[in-house]
C-alpha cells in the first residue's frame, strides 16, 4: 500500500477521469458514491465532481443519502443517541434502491426522486422526479453506505483516523463515534471501496493506492 498526497483539485480531476474511464461509461448511467463520516465531508467531494464531469460532457445528478432516512418513529425507536440504531436503522436502503439506484440500471427509466424525506421535519420533501439522461452520472454522498449491497459503479471512501474523527465531530454528535468504530471493524470500508482517500487534514488529502 502506498499513500500519495494529492491536492483537492487534483483529486476531483482524478476521480472524474476514473468515472469516465469506466467500461461502457459513454452510453449508460453511472452510479458513484462518496462514503464517509459527516466530519469527512463526503458531500463536499461529491459537489466538487460536478464541474469536472460537466467539462467531460457528463451530466450529473446530486443526491444525498441524508434525504433518504427512515421515519423518526423507526430510526429513533431506541432513543435519539443510540449508536447501533444509527448504524443499522437510519438509512432507508429500500427507498434509496427503489427511487434512485434501480431506475439507473441498464434499460431503466432514468427517472429519479432526488430526495424523499426532510430529516429535520420528518416530512416528505415533495421533490419532483427528475430524469438523468443516458451517459449521466449520479453522485451520491452519505455515511455508512458500504457493505449494504447497493448497486454502485464506483465507490470512494473518505477515511479518518479515530483521533481525527473525534476531533472533527461536534460535541452534540460524539454519540455517533461507536457506530463509525463498528463500521470500520465490521465493514472495513477502506477495503471495500474502489478508492480510499485519507482526509485527516481536508486541505491535504492523501490517496491510498494498493500495490
Amino acid at each position: 500500500m502506498r499513500i500519495r498526497p494529492i491536492s483537492p483539485d487534483n483529486l476531483a480531476e482524478l476521480l472524474a477521469d476514473r468515472v469516465t474511464a469506466l467500461p461502457g461509461s459513454d452510453g449508460r448511467r453511472l452510479r458513484v458514491a462518496v462514503d464517509g463520516a459527516a466530519a469527512a465531508r463526503p458531500d463536499a467531494l461529491a459537489d466538487a465532481l460536478v464541474e469536472p464531469l460537466r467539462l467531460r460532457g457528463r451530466p450529473t445528478l446530486r443526491v444525498s443519502a441524508a434525504d433518504f432516512l427512515r421515519p423518526a418513529s423507526v430510526r429513533l425507536e431506541y432513543g435519539r443517541h443510540d449508536a447501533d440504531a444509527f448504524h443499522d436503522l437510519w438509512l432507508d436502503d429500500g427507498a434509496l434502491l427503489r427511487e434512485v439506484l434501480d431506475p439507473l440500471e441498464p434499460g431503466g427509466t432514468g427517472r429519479v426522486l432526488p430526495s424523499l424525506r426532510d430529516p429535520a421535519t420528518d416530512r416528505s420533501t415533495r421533490a419532483p422526479y427528475t430524469e438523468l439522461p443516458p451517459g449521466g452520472v449520479l453522485l451520491l454522498d452519505g455515511q455508512l453506505l458500504l457493505g449494504r449491497w447497493l448497486p454502485l459503479d464506483l465507490t470512494v471512501h473518505l477515511a479518518l483516523t479515530p483521533a481525527a474523527l473525534a476531533r472533527r465531530t461536534p460535541a452534540e454528535e460524539q454519540w455517533t463515534l461507536p457506530a463509525y468504530a463498528r463500521y470500520e471493524a465490521e465493514t472495513t470500508p477502506g477495503e471495500l471501496a474502489d478508492l480510499t482517500v485519507r482526509v485527516d487534514d481536508p486541505r491535504h488529502p492523501a490517496l491510498v493506492e494498493q500495490l
